[in-house]
């Protein structure tokens, strides 16, 4: 198709007029460096549109490339513009043309085939009119926005009038058209082959930028109660309840409408608009990293986002920056409890579902919940879910959850109509909007249960305080099938994967998989580096000199030895990061004759473990090694390896680290290299010896080994309790009591600011750690015997990472603790 002299007329004129209105932007240029240059370039727009063809011409402009209204600069192709549309024009009386193959794209096709044209890039192009992340104030623009609705010729009139500065363009990766015709199917086929992957393509990027066309909510949970799992549920119902099978349908019915979300598109725009301000007004902006490896494989996947949990604007903050990044905002699973008047009406617009705490004692619950999360899956809407279960108060990655899991991998074991992906997300916060919440909590205060009112608590406890930046960081996307393959091969065929017990197992490794994943892609802020170096010192303060000397060694050994590839650490050094926290006012500072000091006050003692505890992973691993020179002046390789894989299993289930044990010792190996290279530790053959006790490398050292010396001492007091009781006297819950109420006086009797220290949950993990690495067996009234590694665990371990005063504290209050009890 090429412009004839009065069309090119009527097209400059138009554009003209349209450009003094329309405003756009390109979704994400990055695209232009995929563009061979040797090689010719055609545009295909979807349908027939004269705005739309006049909006790309302005983004091409804009970007230097080759006008979409210019004749191809080739011989064989004179009569051919550089665009054409994938569906044909109608007539001049507007009626729809017969032809189902559009003629430029017949033509291209058969000039390669036919020799006359070595190659050509087919370029697809896609127009958004109301998808924008500018301020938008007016809800009748929101009504114009693009969704699947057919858009007429008058709507498009009041789209480009009223939503003429909010259009965005997605130009999508270049096909080949060489490669099509080199398959060697004939022109007719590649011509049918080329307009199916163009319309499969055009229909996946609408669906990852605005979602998929879903029925309406109504129809969709009515549709829930006549699935078979559901239906034999009903009637399983009506027997237990002794009711009618319509009144088993009906609760199954209330049920579905109490979970489902009702999703709109408007309601999505609103959030925008309300969140731009929120995050202009309150935080100093949203950093992201690693955002393109979701692009890739939005399309054809249905995409699981599990980020970790900090705070309630995690549901806000992962829609908002999708949704301004052109991906489509996902279906997110919400506590019941947040399904409060007003706001909870709001999130289930916005893509909320809401799921009770526990499904257990009503399996009709479980089966209508069940159904509809399938059905999303089904549908391929891309869905949201935190795998810790509800938000951390201190600041660690929770123990996973493995309930939301083990319905995904039922679900995909069901039916794999849509290849799962799910995508790790760390949202890290310089000043979480619940500080003091947590601080109170944290405190030994009880949980508040939600409240409409707390919104505008929070609100007003906000407005003078400066919450710095967050940074959200996409992990590696950890694909389904591949998961299930590792874990059972050839797992399709198979039928006890479908049985609880499997099921169970495989939600377990998943969780701990995607636990790990989430903390792989940290994103480490000053605050945390500063909470680090701090909370290390016995008394809390550092002077300036030494806290810059800290951080900068911090900084370096980060930059050293990336935890992984998806992490990221922030720019500049020591001096500028502790400014920048002191700015924040989460810093005390005192001057004298010599200089200023840093200290944490009472209040910002405890806070700041949760931003210590936010990155205490990436630190795990040089921390360990740095503590087995506490007692020793000097260790040999063999012995620092060994005891890094005596310790590592414990570490790495409490912290979710992401190494495994046979990537350990070459793990262990670059921390080692440079600690030597920082001055850390020095190497002579086979030997490292720490630095001279009056160096300042030696300060540095102890700082570093203490930064892990509270999980260290929980783990020692578990194991020394335990041997002081002897075999076969307690079980696991007893173990777990009495660990608790030795941590607690501990933390009393050392000042420790940190109530994570005495957290029941991380004791019980610890043995049951111990119970799968079989240090620990339990009989069959739970009873527990210990292995005699325990004993050599303790020994020899304890003795070479723990200074000898708290060894002998912890066996005296575990002594006294034995007496009193």
């Amino acid at each position: 198709m090429v412009f004839s002299s009065i069309r090119r007329i009527y097209f400059a004129v138009l554009r003209r007029l349209l450009l003094l209105w329309v405003r756009s932007e390109t979704i994400d240029s990055s695209i232009f460096h995929s563009l061979r240059s040797d090689v010719l370039h055609v545009y295909v727009l979807q349908k027939p549109s004269i705005s739309d063809l006049v909006v790309l011409d302005n983004e091409c402009r804009k970007a230097g490339l080759n006008r979409p209204t210019a004749r191809l600069n080739e011989a064989t192709l004179e009569d051919v513009a550089s665009f054409f549309y994938l569906r044909c024009e109608p007539d001049w009386a507007g009626r729809k043309s017969i032809q189902q193959l559009s003629p430029t794209l017949k033509k291209l096709v058969h000039a390669v085939e036919s020799g006359r044209l070595d190659n050509m890039q087919i370029v697809p192009v896609s127009v958004y009119w109301g998808q924008s992340p500018d301020r938008e104030t007016s809800p009748w623009k929101l009504l114009l926005a693009d969704s699947w609705a057919v858009t007429g010729r008058l709507r498009r009139f009041f789209q480009v009038l009223i939503l003429g500065h909010k259009t965005r363009v997605q130009f999508s990766a270049p096909i080949q058209l060489a490669d099509l015709v080199a398959q060697g199917k004939g022109e007719e086929r590649t011509q049918r082959m080329l307009h199916r992957l163009l319309r499969v393509h055009f229909r996946n990027s609408k669906a990852a930028v605005i979602g998929p066309d879903l029925s309406h909510r109504r129809n969709l949970v009515k549709a829930l109660i006549h699935q078979p799992q559901v239906e034999q549920e009903i009637i399983a119902e009506a027997q237990r309840a002794g009711i009618s099978i319509e009144k088993a349908q009906q609760r199954a019915l209330k049920y579905g409408n109490e979970i489902a979300s009702d999703y709109a598109y408007t309601a999505i725009r609103f959030l925008e608009v309300v969140l731009s301000w929120f995050w202009n007004k309150f935080y100093d902006g949203i950093e992201v990293n690693n955002l393109e490896g979701v692009r890739e494989i939005a399309h054809g996947h249905e995409i699981i986002y599990v980020p970790c949990h900090r705070s309630h604007i995690d549901y806000l903050l992962m829609s908002y920056l999708l949704f301004t990044n052109g991906l489509t905002p996902p279906h997110i699973a919400a506590g019941i409890n947040l399904n409060m008047p007003v706001i909870g009406g709001l999130l289930r617009r916005a893509g909320a579902f809401f799921m009770r705490r526990t499904f257990r004692g009503n399996p009709l619950y479980a089966s209508v919940f069940n159904e509809y999360l399938h059905s999303l899956f089904s549908k391929g809407f891309p869905v949201e879910y935190f795998v810790e279960g509800g938000r951390s108060r201190t600041g660690r990655t929770l123990q996973p959850k493995t309930g939301m899991l083990a319905i995904t991998l039922n679900s995909f074991i069901r039916s794999q109509r849509l290849p799962i992906v799910f995508v790790p997300v760390y949202i890290g916060y310089e000043r979480v909007l619940e500080g003091r919440t947590y601080l109170g909590e944290l405190r030994g205060a009880s949980k508040k249960k939600e409240s409409f009112f707390d919104v505008f608590r929070v609100i007003a406890a906000i407005r003078k305080q400066r919450f710095g930046q967050v940074s959200v960081n996409f992990g590696q996307p950890l694909k389904l099938a591949e998961f299930l393959d590792a874990q059972q091969p050839h797992w399709q065929e198979s039928d006890t994967v479908h049985t609880p017990a499997t099921t169970s197992r495989m939600a377990q490794h998943l969780a701990t998989r995607i636990a790990q994943q989430i903390n792989a892609a940290a994103a480490i802020n000053p605050v945390n580096l500063v909470a680090l170096a701090l909370l290390s010192t016995q008394r809390l303060a550092l002077d300036e000199n030494a806290l810059v000397r800290v951080i900068n060694l911090y900084l370096s050994l980060l930059r050293s030895v990336p935890y992984s590839n998806h992490t990221s650490v922030p720019e500049g050094d020591g001096a500028r990061i502790i400014a920048y926290v002191r700015d924040m006012q989460l810093l005390s500072e005192q001057q004298d004759a010599l200089g200023r000091i840093y200290y944490l006050d009472e209040h910002h003692a405890v806070l700041m473990t949760y931003y210590r505890n936010n990155v205490l992973h990436v630190f795990a691993l040089p921390a360990l090694i740095a503590s087995f020179f506490h007692s020793n002046a000097r260790m040999t390789h063999a012995q620092i390896l060994e005891l890094s894989r005596a310790l590592y299993p414990y570490l790495q289930a409490e912290l979710f680290i992401h190494w495994s044990l046979d990537e350990l010792d070459h793990v262990i190996d670059q921390w080692l290299a440079s600690f030597v290279e920082h001055g850390l530790l020095k190497r002579d053959g086979e030997t490292y010896q720490r630095p001279a006790p009056s160096s300042q490398h030696y300060v540095l050292l102890g700082l570093l080994s203490r930064t892990l010396l509270q999980t260290l001492q929980r783990f020692y007091m578990a194991i020394a309790l335990l041997l002081n009781k002897g075999q076969s006297s307690l079980t696991a819950e007893q173990l777990e009591d009495l660990c608790t109420v030795m941590a607690q006086r501990l933390s009393i009797l050392h000042g420790l600011n940190a109530p994570e220290f005495f957290d029941k949950s991380l004791f019980r993990h610890f043995i049951k750690t111990l119970l799968k690495e079989g240090v620990l067996q339990a009989d069959e009234q739970g009873v527990l015997s210990y292995h005699k590694r325990l004993s050599v665990l303790a020994q020899s371990a304890a003795k070479r990472v723990l200074p000898p005063d708290i060894r002998l504290s912890i066996r005296q209050v575990t002594d006294d603790d034995d007496e009193a009890l």
